[in-house]
């Protein structure tokens, strides 16, 4: 039994390069093994690590007891003594045991990257809502982690007036996080309810939602800045924005939207997060479009928006309307453009958010893209018909009627992406008025 150690700011990081990830994954390739390694450092530095030395080994699989041999452990060991180092950071997930482990042995404290991540954006996080939903991605993290390694979980012993049934401080600890994991929860259930109030407002005025996701500092909130001329706080470091931002875009012709910044993603992101972060990513999951912006310059863009993609599908965003934006396209020298498909959709917008060269490309295709997406026309329902509810739910019912027989003639405003949930895009008829459509159906 042990006293678990302090933690500090002079960390020693240590980045195992598998061969064997998990059952159907294998080594990544030198590129992608040097470019996690660099993520990882950028991470530590946006925690606030003071990086005394960075250490890499090769392993077929992971230790079950210390994650890497007993070789390495004792290279570490050593260098904790000689450095000074306060704290080892793994750029791996860390089961309890191996993270009780090497604290035991290496003296000092032990965290991995979920527990660095999660480090950040209880750092990051400056709304009520966004500091929930850290602490309950903490606290189930922790949950995990009562695995009797400290002293103070055990403090029930034998002698006068101490036998008998009682609860160990283990239980207890495991309880009262219990307890406050519901309390969490059920305090962003009634904060998550306020949010969906607000999209349902944004419904009701016909105002539709565009959400910027990429890959954390790709240039979101630099690009968010620029089309709504807020000042969205802006660095060069990971997570930078943690807590969604919503403003009004007035876009040509008159017609306006509502951009929301969110935060941005990064591969292997902790379970938990997504799971506390899911109501404030619930702006990315039911908007009308997904800006996604990604890093012209880097290296691995096609591995950043795989990851994006990665974590859309997790937060089930992946079936909504996308539209590509390369950003920081100054530094390849590559003039605005847009790129259209064969149809003369578009389907990329280059451009350089810190310049603002390509800004009015942007907005032009937004104006497009929403001027496009909206339908008004007429539709002959049934009175038993359950799509009259939907229709009502989202409000797009402008103008009805009823006729001798029942039938409930309505007026809609609606775009594709609804008319084709509600099962009415085959009966939708543009008519200028009913009176067409109810002949027909006579």
């Amino acid at each position: 039994m042990f006293e678990r150690p302090g933690g500090g700011e002079r960390a020693l990081l240590v980045h195992l390069r598998l061969q064997k990830l998990g059952d159907n994954q294998l080594d990544y390739g030198d590129f992608e093994f040097k470019d996690r390694q660099r993520e990882f450092e950028e991470l530590c530095l946006s925690a606030g690590c003071e990086i005394i030395q960075s250490i890499t080994s090769q392993r077929y699989a992971p230790d079950p007891k210390s994650y890497m041999g007993k070789g390495k452990v004792g290279e570490v060991r050593q260098l904790v003594v000689d450095q000074e180092i306060e704290l080892v950071i793994f750029n791996h997930s860390l089961s309890p045991v191996q993270e009780r482990n090497l604290e035991s042995l290496l003296k000092c404290r032990v965290l991995d990257r979920t527990g660095l991540i999660l480090d950040i954006f209880a750092q990051r996080a400056r709304s009520f809502e966004g500091k929930l939903q850290v602490e309950l991605a903490q606290l189930k993290h922790l949950a995990t982690r009562l695995v009797r390694g400290w002293t103070h979980l055990e403090r029930q012993k034998g002698g006068i007036g101490l036998r008998g049934p009682g609860e160990t401080q283990l239980e207890t600890d495991r309880r009262l996080i219990g307890h406050r994991i519901k309390k969490l929860t059920s305090r962003l259930k009634k904060v998550s309810g306020q949010r969906e109030q607000g999209r349902r407002s944004r419904a009701k005025a016909e105002t539709p939602t565009v959400a910027l996701v990429g890959y954390t500092n790709a240039g979101k909130s630099t690009l968010f800045n620029q089309l709504t001329n807020d000042d969205v706080y802006v660095a060069d470091q990971l997570f930078a924005t943690l807590d969604p931002t919503l403003r009004r875009l007035d876009l040509d012709g008159g017609s306006h939207l509502v951009l929301a910044d969110t935060v941005g993603f990064v591969r292997d992101l902790p379970h938990d997060l997504v799971a506390a972060f899911r109501s404030t990513l619930s702006e990315t999951r039911d908007a009308d479009l997904l800006l996604h912006v990604v890093d012209a310059a880097r290296d691995d863009r096609e591995n950043c928006i795989e990851q994006v993609n990665d974590v859309l599908q997790q937060i089930e965003a992946n079936e909504r309307p996308v539209l590509m934006v390369f950003n920081k396209s100054d530094l390849l020298n590559r003039e605005p453009a847009v790129d259209r498909d064969d149809q003369g959709k578009p389907q990329r917008v280059w451009l350089s958010a810190q310049d603002g060269e390509g800004l009015g490309l942007l907005k032009e295709v937004l104006a497009e893209i929403f001027r496009d997406q909206l339908h008004r026309g007429w539709v002959l329902l049934e009175p038993h018909e359950a799509a009259l509810r939907r229709l009502y739910e989202i409000k797009v019912v402008q103008d009805e009627s009823t006729d001798e027989q029942g039938r409930i003639m309505m007026q809609l405003l609606i775009n594709e992406r609804d008319l084709q949930a509600v099962g009415l895009a085959d009966r939708f008829s543009s008519a200028k008025d009913g009176e067409t459509l109810l002949k027909e159906a006579v």
